[in-house]
């Protein structure tokens, strides 16, 4: 019997991202691997640092390396986590002010990371730290990813990466696909490039924002043969790693809960408007109005109506978090995000493996309820 095909999307939201760690790294340790045909990954920023050592797995035990897909997750997070007093302090004192600022009660100081005294402050940071991997995104990703090997490990019937960005001048949404042999450091890092820490990055002569402002995570471009190339099994499934909450309890009202509520929802945004894309297309697909002409047209190639699941944070966890926190990499923080995308990774399997079936798609606006 063949394996269904599915695609994994991995949403951004910085060092809550660790949530997605956890349970990406659950769903290779349980070898979904071998019950399914994983076609396709997909991220943005810290989503896409993960869901692209995952693929860089998948590559190398393609071709008989014997180190396990979890282990790299787990060895990038590693890398991304405080460990040193040095790094611990130094998140603590960043956190700590971040929050005063944040409820007010020391002044804020606007500065652009690509300002000469930033980069002196980074610079210096960076040298008092003395680890690379804590403070510098892309020696983080050249330990984990060997991209140069990446010619000799993609095929045509390879794993998809797609990563999610925001061309800054352009105003365009880009999506880096490994079919179209865009995966390099400096798309990743694009991914990744939250605008108030971090200057646009440039790849193939653009600049380029964190994916959050287009595609979080890119979830449609799997269905699309333009970034999925024409070899590649286009999956009956997608399951959503989700990092932001869609519901909130109460009216924020105080600047903090506002600024965190605004993140929430542009953090949604973008897969809200894919999902209700991809409800749209089920209705044609039920009703039979996709003719060839159109599918090739627009590269769309599912004929069957198309399953969407989610991995979502336990609520205790959601209540808890605060902007703030998606830039906290202390080792109590990130462990315990980790461990709670562990524990919805094995609900997620216990409840797949009780179904006899996939169920009927959900609209799209139910299933961010």
């Amino acid at each position: 019997m063949s394996r269904r095909p599915i695609a994994i999307a991995c949403q951004g939201g910085g060092s809550q991202c660790a949530f997605v760690a956890g349970a990406l790294k659950t769903l290779f340790a349980e070898r979904i691997q071998d019950r399914f045909d994983i076609v396709g990954l997909s991220g943005t920023s810290g989503g896409a640092l993960t869901a692209g050592v995952a693929w860089y797995g998948m590559l190398k035990q393609a071709r008989g390396d014997r180190t396990l897909v979890e282990d790299r997750i787990v060895g990038l997070w590693r890398d991304l986590t405080a460990q040193s007093p040095q790094e611990i302090a130094f998140d603590t004192l960043c956190i700590a002010s971040l929050r005063m600022a944040e409820r007010g009660y020391v002044p804020t100081y606007a500065s652009s990371p690509s300002s000469l005294p930033f980069r002196l402050w980074q610079k210096a940071a960076a040298a008092a730290i003395g680890r690379p991997e804590f403070t510098d995104l892309r020696a983080l990703l050249l330990k984990h990813l060997d991209f140069g090997a990446l010619t000799s490990l993609v095929g045509a019937e390879s794993p998809v990466l797609l990563a999610g960005a925001c061309d800054v001048l352009e105003g365009t949404f880009k999506i880096f696909s490994s079919a179209n042999s865009e995966i390099q450091v400096e798309s990743l890092l694009a991914s990744a490039a939250i605008p108030t820490l971090f200057p646009a990055t440039m790849a193939n002569g653009h600049a380029y924002w964190d994916g959050i402002f287009s595609s979080n995570p890119p979830v449609v471009g799997f269905f699309r043969r333009p970034y999925m190339g024409r070899q590649i099994t286009i999956p009956q499934e997608v399951w959503i790693i989700q990092v932001n909450p869609s519901r909130y309890e109460t009216v924020p009202e105080v600047p903090s809960e506002i600024l965190d509520r605004r993140n929430h929802i542009a953090g949604n945004l973008s897969l809200r408007h894919e999902l209700q894309l991809i409800a749209v297309m089920n209705l044609l697909l039920q009703e039979k109005a996709l003719s060839e002409e159109f599918r090739a047209r627009f590269g769309l190639e599912s004929h069957e109506a198309i399953t969407v699941r989610f991995i979502r944070m336990s609520e205790d966890l959601q209540r808890s978090l605060d902007y703030p926190s998606k830039l906290s990499r202390r080792p109590a923080h990130i462990a315990r995000l980790m461990a709670d995308g562990e524990a919805q990774a094995r609900a997620f399997l216990t409840q797949l493996g009780q179904e006899e079936r996939a169920p009927a798609f959900v609209p799209a606006e139910a299933q961010l309820h």
